[in-house]
């Protein structure tokens, strides 16, 4: 049996130093979104909204069955992109031009991949840096369903060994 705090595993995730205008990462692996999921989340976050649980309701709308919550696909795209973009992040600074391109439906699978927009050292905090990634969703059929630009605060690799 081990005592003590438990010893740290392999470094994951990139540091400041290691991200680079233009860099792309594609995602991996996709998620497949199930009608429970899509209900959970619409009824935990108190989003009643027919469309999203209710299929004799959605079967009647101009998609003709259930849509998934837009808030759940923003939460799953987001957590695609921590082990690439944000793993290592000391905070979000913000989300902005979220655009809602396309509908998902329960039995979609989704993948996503994000460009390195702009990185810049923070001037009120040495040895940490802002990165801005633009990130685009789509479907498994390769309709792009999402894009969003985020910004977040990233240690670089020097203040992590200090």
């Amino acid at each position: 049996m081990m005592e003590g705090a438990p010893r740290p595993g392999p470094q994951r995730g990139r540091f400041f130093d290691d991200f680079a205008v233009g860099d792309v990462y594609e995602h991996w692996p996709g998620r497949t979104i199930t009608d429970a999921d899509n209900i959970q989340f619409s009824l935990l976050t108190m989003n009643r909204h027919p469309l999203h649980c209710d299929a004799h309701y959605a079967a009647q709308s101009e998609f003709g069955r259930p849509l998934v919550n837009s808030g759940l696909t923003l939460a799953i795209v987001l957590g695609m992109t921590v082990d690439d973009v944000s793993f290592n992040a000391i905070a979000n600074l913000g989300w902005r031009e979220i655009a809602l391109i396309a509908p998902v439906f329960p039995g979609d699978t989704i993948y996503a991949c994000s460009e390195v927009m702009e990185t810049r050292a923070s001037r009120s905090r040495p040895g940490q840096g802002i990165v801005t990634t633009r990130t685009e969703a789509f479907k498994h059929c390769g309709t792009v369903f999402m894009t969003f630009t985020r910004a977040c605060l990233v240690p670089s690799r020097s203040e992590v060994r200090a």
